[in-house]
């Protein structure tokens, strides 16, 4: 069954980014409560999702968050909470996800990751919604789409900020989109 928002394309940057972030929030469920193959490829697709969501946030969302009043120490905070999650998550996505461990590391993730949203919907997210019109909002959206099409796959603990994406993220992308393939084509 579809869901009212699967219907339709969100066109509105925030809409974009909770719909999003309740991804994330079902992938991490998923793969906390599967096993084997089941786990294996829900975990692939949230580590896609991670990466992307977070550099499209850091290259178009966060910069214009920063533009906000106040929004410089907002914003600074969530690219440190983006830095300590995406070390982790790096972790993560080099262990093999029936080791005994994994849960206990993925639940760390979690709550950090959630924790962050959180903040982000919070702090960042109604702000923007405030001070941004439904035109400038959809422009968002569109852009944060692009970025996130190019963006790497995997997580590059060190490139939370739009210079830094825009500078590495070119190359990482392709590094990742090339161990993604071969990696779906042993399978």
């Amino acid at each position: 069954m579809k869901s009212p928002t699967s219907e339709r394309p969100v066109t509105d940057v925030i809409d974009l980014l909770y719909q999003q972030h309740g991804q994330i929030r079902d992938l991490f469920g998923l793969v906390m409560v599967s096993e084997g193959e089941e786990r294996r490829t829900a975990f692939q697709d949230l580590v896609r999702l991670l990466a992307v969501h977070e550099t499209a946030e850091e290259e178009i969302v966060h910069p214009m968050a920063r533009s906000l009043p106040g929004g410089g120490g907002i914003v600074d905070d969530r690219l440190a909470e983006e830095r300590s999650a995406k070390e982790l998550l790096a972790e993560l996505d080099g262990m093999d996800t029936e080791a005994p461990d994994f849960l206990a590391k993925l639940d760390q993730l979690r709550l950090a990751v959630l924790t962050h949203a959180r903040a982000e919907e919070r702090y960042e997210f109604e702000r923007l919604r405030d001070q941004f019109s439904d035109a400038q909002r959809k422009a968002m959206a569109a852009a944060v789409k692009a970025a996130e099409a190019t963006a790497p796959t995997h997580p590059h603990p060190g490139t939370e900020s739009a210079t830094k994406n825009m500078l590495v993220g070119p190359f990482a992308a392709i590094m990742d989109r090339t161990r993604d393939l071969i990696r779906d084509a042993r399978k």
